[in-house]
Parts: C-alpha cells; structure tokens; sequence
C-alpha cells in the first residue's frame, strides 16, 4: 500500500515555475513507478511525465518537454516535478501517482493516486 501527498501548487504569471512535491508512504518506494498526471476542468486527466523505479528513467509529454523535469529521492521517498516556462494552458490540477510500471501514460495503469495539487498560470 502506498499514499501519496502532493503540495507545491499555487498560481503563477505565465513564463513563471513552480516545483510540485509528492511523499509516499510505503516501504517498497524504490520500486515503484512514479508519474505526474494533470487534469483540467471539464477535460480528462492526461500523462505530464513519468519516471522509472529502477533505472531512473524519464519520460514526457510532449507539450512539457524541455519545461518541466521530474526527478526522485528514493531515500526520502520524494518525487519533484520542477515545472518552468509556465503557461496558461498548464492550468489543473497535478496528481501524483505510483504504478508498477511506467506504462504508456495511461491513468489506468498507475494503482496510487494523491489527491492532487492545484496549479494555475495567469496570462
């Protein structure tokens, strides 16, 4: 079993950052899969980026790609999302997720959820 809380969110001017965090509670954190999915109002909730358990590897969508970063300290069971260059169509909420697998970027394929993070980008 694994939970997972995220903060960080707040609302930013366009071309600003922000840094998402999410903790995990759980023993085996290492071993997990771990992603950012975001969600829109009326939209449904989409793959931002993900990253490997073991190898550490990374992965983007593309609309984020060379904006935001993901990264993981396994010894504090944290995962960051440093998200730059911000735009007001990042508006949403991020969720944070755990899966055993990175998957395909489908939400159905990661098993841990947070409750989520607001983040809002004014133009």
């Amino acid at each position: 079993q694994v939970q997972l809380v995220e903060s960080g969110g707040g609302l930013v001017q366009a071309g600003g950052s922000l840094r998402l965090s999410c903790v995990a509670s759980g023993r085996t954190f290492s071993s997990y899969a771990m992603g950012w999915f975001r969600q829109a109002p009326g939209k449904e909730r989409t793959f931002v980026t993900a990253i490997s358990g073991s190898s550490g590897r990374t992965y983007y969508a593309d609309s984020v790609k060379g904006r935001f970063t993901i990264s993981r300290d396994n010894a504090k069971k944290m995962v960051y999302l440093q998200m730059n260059s911000l735009k007001p169509e990042d508006t949403a909420v991020y969720y944070c997720a755990a899966g055993v697998v990175v998957g395909n970027g489908d939400p159905s394929e990661y098993d841990y959820w947070g409750q989520g993070t607001q983040v809002t980008v004014s133009s």
